[in-house]
C-alpha cells in the first residue's frame, strides 16, 4: 500500500502546471488515498469518453478497476493525475510491456499509456502536459517507447500524441490506430513543450492584466489604508471594467463611490481578479472566497510573508499552495501592484496615485515597490508613458520569468524593462531573455548581487561577473543603476538602433562637445570630431547641423549637445521642433540631446511634449502641433546619453549576430556511448555527492570526447624521474603536483626544458631541498610541448544556471583580474569564436606586439567538445584544463581535473513545471 508519506512515494514527480488558457493545475502520483476521487471524477466523465477510454461502453469503475488505478509500484506501473483542489480532472498510466504486449518488468523498455480528461477541462492543454510528466517518468524508469492504442474517431487524443514533437509510428490495426512514440527527447518535441509553456505563461500573465471585472477586498469604511487606496487608484484611472469593493463590515451599498459588499459570494457576478488588501491571517480566508468564486487570479499587497522571517516564509508557502489549489495565479505578496494603460482597460491594480501613467512602449516590471515607485517617477517626469507595469513583491508566483512570456508576444510593448534582486531560475531566464531579445530590448538592472543575510531573496552561487556575461550572451542589456534602466529604456523606446559605432556629436558648446567625444571612447564608440556651432546657433542652424549628420553615410548616431543662449533667448520648443524637423526629414538613425539647465527642452523633446501647441504659430499644413511620432530623449549630462547610445549599439551588434547564432558541430570521434558506460561504472558504487575522477578515469573519459590529456609519469625518486624522461624523450618538465603547489610555478614547483639526466637530477634534488619530501611534492615527469600561451578552459554546473564554459588565459589575468569570460552550455560554433575574443588579454593570443598568432581554431575546437561532453552528460559537474597550452599549430592539455555525480532527476530538458515553494 502507498501513500503520499510513504518513503517509496516518488514526491519530486509532483509538479505545479500552467496549462492553456492561463489556469494552473497540480500533477502528482496517483496513491491508494485516491480511490473516492477516482471514482468521483469518472462519474464526471461522459459516456463518449468513456467510450473512448476503453473502446466499448463502461459507466461505472469496478472495486477491481478502482483497485488497479489506485496501486502502483511507480516503476513498471504508474498513475498520474491532474489535480485542482482536490478533484482529479485528467489521469494518465502507464504499463511496462514485453515484445508480446503482456506485463514485463526492466529491462522491457516499452510501456503502454493511456489518459482520461473530464469534458469540462478538455482543451485546456490538460492531456498535453499530462504527457510530458508522464514521458518524463518514463525515461527516468528505463522505459524509451510508449505505445497506445485509440480510436480513429477520438481526434483530440490522436493530436495530442501527433503534437508532442516526439519521433512516433502509426498503423491501423483491428479496427484502431496503433502509436509508438519515441521517447527521447528531440529538438521538436523540446520546441513544442517551450512553445506550450510561452502560451500558458503568457496567457495566465494576459489574465491578471486584463480582468473584465475587478474585487478589492479589505476596503476600509474611513477610506484610509492600503485597500481604499487601490480602489480609488482602479476607480479614478477609468478602469474599464465592473469594480466592486468588499468589507465585512459595510453598512452601505457604496464604498467611495463604488459597490460594497459584506463577501465576495455576495457579487453575483464573475470577478476575474481580486485585490486582497488585509492583514496576512486573513489572507487565506480572501484566498478561499477567491477560489470558491471562480476568480483567475489575485494581487495580494498585504505584507507580513518572505520578507518578515522564518515564519512568514512558511506562511508565504503555504498561500502559494493555496492560490494554485484553486487553478489561480499570484502577484505578490507584498505587492505594489499592476498597471495596463492599454485604453480598452485601463487598469491600475497598484498604489500608484491617479492618474495612471500615460499609455506607452515601454513594459516594466519590478520585484521592489520602492523601486517601482522611483521608476514610474522618473518615467513620468521625462514624458515617457508604459504599457504595462508589474511589481510583484516577493514574486512567490509570478516572476519576471513570466512577465517575459507576456511582453514577447505583446504587440503593445517595444522595450522590456526589469529591476531584478535575483533571476529565480538563470538558465530559464537566460532562454527567454534570448528570445524575447531577438525581437526587442531586455533591459536589465540586479540588485542584491551581495545578498545580506536574512534577506528574503535567495542568491546564486555564481559570481555577479558570470552573471553579466551570461545576459550578454543571451542579449540582456545589463545596466548597473535604475537611473540607467531608465535612461537606456528612453533611448531605445523612441529610437532606432544604430547600425555601427560611429557617432557624430555638434552642438552650440565646445566642452559639452569634448565631454560627450571623451565619453564616447570610454564607451568604445567612434565619435567624429565635435561640431561646434558656437553659443550664435540658431534653432535654423541646429536643424541644417543635425540633417547634414543624419544625411551623411559617415555616421550611425548622433549626439545634439545644448546650452542656454546667453544673449537672445531662443524658446526650447522652437529647438525642439528644429531638431524634430530634422529627424523626420533623415530617419533611422538614432539621436540623444544632451542640454544643460533645459527642462523645458527635455520636455518638449518629450512623448507628451510632442503633442503639446507649439510657443509659435507651425506651418498652416501641420496646424500648429509637433510631429508627435518623432521624440528624441534629452540627458542631463554627456556620460549618461552617451551610455545610452553604446548600449543600443551593442545591442544592435548582438542582434544582428544572433540572425546566425552558429551551431553545434558534430565530430565524427566523438563516442558518447562509450562514454555513458564509463560515467555508469565510475558511478556504479558511489553515492551522494561530488567525486573527484583519478586522473586516468580523467583521462580515459576526456579521450572519449577527443581531448587528449598530455600524460605524466610518477617519480617518486629522482631515479624513476630519469626512467620516466628516457621513455618519454628529452626534454621533459619536472612538476609537484601537490595541492598547494600546483599550477603554482611562481613557487617553484615547476622545472622545465630540462635536455638532459644531469639537469633532471639537479632540479630534483632542488625541488626536494626547497620545497619537501617526494611524499609531500607528489612529483612527475612530463614531456615538453611547443612553447605557446598558457590558458584555462573550465565548466562548471550551478545549480541554477546549468552548465557554464569558462575562457581565460593561466595565471594572473584570469586569478587576480578576474579576466575570464562565461558562456552557456551547449555553445555554438559562433560562442566559443565570441568566447576567447572577449576576454581582456585576447590581444595576447592574436599576435600582440609582433608575436605570432596561437592556433585559435584549435582552441575553439576544445572549448565546443568539452560543451559537448557537459551537455551530454548530466553527471559531468566540473571540469577543469590546466593549463592548455596554445602554440602556433595545435594545442597540448598538460592537466585535467574531472568531477563527477549523479545527475538530478529532472534538468531543463524536462517536463514544464512552475517553482515550488
Amino acid at each position: 500500500m502507498t501513500t503520499a508519506s510513504d518513503p517509496s512515494y516518488p514526491a519530486h514527480w509532483e509538479a505545479d502546471v500552467v496549462l492553456r488558457d492561463g489556469g494552473t493545475a497540480r500533477i502528482r502520483p496517483i496513491t491508494t488515498e485516491d480511490a473516492g476521487r477516482l471514482v468521483s471524477f469518472y462519474e464526471q466523465v461522459s459516456d463518449e469518453s468513456k467510450y473512448y477510454r476503453f473502446f466499448a461502453p463502461y459507466p461505472r469503475l469496478s472495486a477491481r478497476d478502482v483497485h488497479r488505478f489506485t496501486h502502483h509500484d511507480y516503476v513498471d506501473r504508474v498513475g498520474l493525475a491532474a489535480t485542482i483542489g482536490e478533484e482529479f480532472i485528467g489521469t494518465v498510466r502507464y504499463d511496462r510491456i514485453g515484445p508480446d504486449g503482456r506485463p514485463a518488468s526492466a529491462p522491457a523498455d516499452e510501456a503502454e499509456v493511456a489518459f482520461l480528461v473530464q469534458d469540462a477541462h478538455q482543451g485546456r492543454g490538460v492531456a498535453s502536459a499530462l504527457l510530458e510528466h508522464i514521458g518524463a517518468v518514463a525515461r527516468e524508469r528505463g522505459i524509451r517507447r510508449f505505445a497506445a492504442e485509440v480510436l480513429p474517431a477520438n481526434n483530440k487524443m490522436i493530436k495530442v500524441f501527433k503534437d508532442a514533437g516526439y519521433e512516433q509510428k502509426r498503423s491501423f490495426e483491428d479496427g484502431s490506430v496503433h502509436l509508438t512514440l519515441d521517447l527521447e527527447p528531440t529538438a521538436e518535441s523540446l520546441a513544442v513543450q517551450r512553445a506550450r509553456e510561452q502560451r500558458a505563461e503568457a496567457r495566465s500573465v494576459q489574465r491578471l492584466l486584463t480582468p473584465r471585472s475587478v474585487a478589492v477586498i479589505g476596503v476600509s469604511r474611513s477610506g484610509g489604508g492600503v485597500g481604499a487606496a487601490a480602489l480609488r487608484n482602479l476607480r479614478d484611472s477609468g478602469f474599464r471594467g465592473h469594480l466592486y469593493a468588499v468589507n465585512e463590515a459595510a453598512a452601505t451599498d457604496l464604498l467611495d463611490g463604488v459597490r460594497a459588499y459584506r463577501t465576495l459570494g455576495a457579487v453575483d457576478a464573475p470577478v476575474d481578479l481580486a485585490v486582497i488588501a488585509v492583514p496576512a491571517g486573513r489572507v487565506p480566508e480572501a484566498v478561499a472566497a477567491c477560489g470558491e468564486h471562480g476568480v483567475q487570479g489575485l494581487v495580494v499587497l498585504s505584507a507580513g510573508y518572505g520578507e518578515s522571517g522564518a515564519a512568514g516564509l512558511d506562511r508565504q508557502r503555504e498561500l502559494v499552495r493555496q492560490v494554485r489549489s484553486y487553478g489561480m495565479r499570484l502577484i505578490g505578496p507584498n505587492a505594489y501592484g499592476v498597471i495596463n494603460t492599454a485604453p480598452e482597460v485601463g487598469l491600475n491594480a497598484s498604489l500608484t496615485p491617479a492618474p495612471a501613467p500615460n499609455r506607452g512602449r515601454i513594459g516594466l516590471f519590478t520585484q521592489s515597490g520602492a523601486i517601482g515607485i522611483s521608476l514610474l517617477s522618473a518615467l513620468l517626469r521625462r514624458g515617457e508613458g508604459l504599457s504595462s507595469f508589474v511589481s510583484a513583491g516577493n514574486r512567490a508566483d509570478v516572476s519576471g520569468n513570466d512577465i517575459l512570456q507576456y511582453w514577447y508576444e505583446d504587440e503593445a510593448t517595444d522595450v522590456a524593462l526589469m529591476y531584478l534582486e535575483t533571476l529565480g531560475n538563470p538558465r530559464k531566464f537566460t532562454r527567454l531573455a534570448r528570445r524575447t531579445a531577438a525581437v526587442k530590448p531586455v533591459v536589465v538592472a540586479r540588485g542584491g548581487r551581495h545578498t545580506p543575510a536574512g534577506h528574503v531573496v535567495p542568491g546564486t552561487r555564481l559570481p555577479d561577473a558570470t552573471v553579466s556575461a551570461l545576459l550578454r550572451q543571451a542579449g540582456v542589456i545589463r545596466v548597473g543603476t535604475v537611473t540607467e534602466l531608465v535612461d537606456v529604456g528612453l533611448l531605445l523606446a523612441s529610437q532606432p538602433l544604430p547600425a555601427g559605432p560611429r557617432v557624430a556629436i555638434l552642438g552650440n558648446s565646445e566642452s559639452l562637445g569634448v565631454l560627450s567625444y571623451d565619453a564616447c571612447l570610454a564607451q568604445g564608440l567612434r565619435p567624429g570630431a565635435p561640431q561646434d556651432l558656437t553659443t550664435a546657433a540658431t534653432s535654423a542652424d541646429f536643424r541644417t547641423a543635425l540633417a547634414a549628420a543624419l544625411g551623411s553615410a559617415e555616421n550611425d548616431a548622433v549626439i545634439v549637445t545644448v546650452i542656454p543662449w546667453v544673449n537672445e533667448q531662443e524658446p526650447q520648443d522652437d529647438l525642439a521642433d528644429a531638431l524634430r524637423d530634422a529627424v523626420a526629414a533623415h530617419p533611422g538613425k538614432p539621436v540623444a540631446v544632451v542640454h544643460v539647465e533645459l527642462a523645458e527642452l527635455v520636455d518638449a523633446l518629450s512623448p507628451a511634449g510632442a503633442l503639446a501647441p507649439r510657443t509659435r504659430p507651425a506651418d498652416e499644413d501641420e496646424g500648429g502641433y509637433a510631429r508627435p511620432d518623432v521624440r528624441i530623449p534629452a540627458y542631463p549630462a554627456a556620460e549618461r546619453a552617451v551610455r545610452a547610445v553604446a548600449e543600443a549599439v551593442r545591442y544592435g551588434q548582438w542582434r544582428r549576430a544572433a540572425a546566425d547564432a552558429g551551431q553545434v558541430p558534430e565530430y565524427e570521434d566523438i563516442d558518447e556511448a562509450g562514454a555513458a558506460a564509463r560515467l555508469a561504472a565510475l558511478l556504479a558504487d558511489v553515492g551522494e555527492g561530488v567525486v573527484t575522477l583519478t586522473e586516468p578515469d580523467a583521462t580515459a573519459l576526456l579521450a572519449h570526447y577527443g581531448i587528449r590529456v598530455l600524460p605524466t609519469v610518477a617519480a617518486p625518486t629522482a631515479d624513476a624521474a630519469v626512467r620516466a624522461a628516457r621513455s618519454l624523450g628529452y626534454p621533459v618538465a619536472l612538476k609537484t603536483t601537490a595541492p598547494h603547489l600546483r599550477h603554482r610555478a611562481d613557487l617553484g614547483g615547476v622545472r622545465l626544458d630540462l635536455g638532459g639526466e644531469a639537469d633532471l637530477r639537479r632540479s630534483y634534488e632542488e625541488l626536494t631541498e626547497l620545497l619537501g619530501t617526494p611524499d609531500e611534492l607528489l612529483p612527475v615527469v612530463q614531456a615538453m610541448v611547443p612553447r605557446g600561451v598558457d590558458t584555462v578552459v573550465r565548466s562548471v554546473i550551478d545549480p541554477a544556471a546549468g552548465a557554464v564554459l569558462s575562457f581565460g588565459l593561466a595565471g594572473v589575468a584570469s586569478e587576480l583580474l578576474g579576466d575570464t569570460a562565461h558562456r552557456l552550455v551547449p555553445a555554438t560554433d559562433r560562442d566559443a569564436a565570441g568566447l576567447i575574443r572577449s576576454i581582456r588579454a585576447a590581444p595576447l593570443l592574436f599576435g600582440w606586439r609582433g608575436s605570432d598568432p596561437v592556433d585559435t581554431p584549435a582552441l575553439e575546437e576544445l572549448l565546443l567538445r568539452l560543451s559537448r561532453l557537459v551537455d551530454d552528460h548530466p553527471e559531468v559537474v566540473g571540469v577543469t584544463l590546466e593549463p592548455v597550452v596554445v602554440a602556433t599549430e595545435g594545442l597540448s592539455v598538460l592537466s585535467a581535473s574531472v568531477r563527477v555525480a549523479h545527475p538530478p532527476a529532472r534538468t531543463d530538458m524536462g517536463p514544464r513545471t512552475l517553482p515550488s515553494y
